[in-house]
């Protein structure tokens, strides 16, 4: 059997952490290594866990997601799904957060009524991002 993908997990509300949680953790292959309610335990926890996939909230006091996936791809460069409300087809910020080095993009509103759909997408980044990320530990 294949190892679980390795996911940490930041959004600064306790429903939003818990129900990814649950969602991640209903399916034997992902583990939650972590969960981040701010940017500085984000930066922390993904430098120590070192997780295969980060499920990122973008509007979060202080730091801010797009601030923080900034710090991740500087700094521990790994697949980031960002979260939000305004994510939709052609939004300005998803644009942006593409460009910044994103690997997905989700509409935070939809995880309950497309949990499916939410699922797949952290498996397809978490599978097509692997192979990249170990090419680029190993050198």
């Amino acid at each position: 059997m294949r190892k679980p993908v390795r996911i940490v997990v930041v959004d600064d509300s306790l429903t939003i952490r818990a129900m990814i949680e649950t969602l991640l953790e209903r399916d034997c292959r992902f583990e939650v290594v972590g969960i981040a309610r701010n940017g500085e335990e984000a930066i922390d926890l993904i430098c120590s866990a070192k997780p295969d996939v980060v499920t990122l909230d973008v509007a979060m006091p202080g730091k801010d997601g797009m601030t923080i996936l900034d710090e991740i791809m500087a700094l521990e460069p790994c697949p980031v799904i960002m979260l939000s409300s305004l994510m939709r087809e052609g939004a300005p910020i998803m644009a942006d957060a593409l460009d910044r080095g994103a690997a997905a993009c989700f509409n935070k509103a939809m995880i309950a009524r497309d949990a499916a759909r939410f699922i797949s997408l952290v498996k397809e980044v978490a599978r097509s991002a692997a192979p990249a990320v170990r090419l680029a530990v190993a050198a």
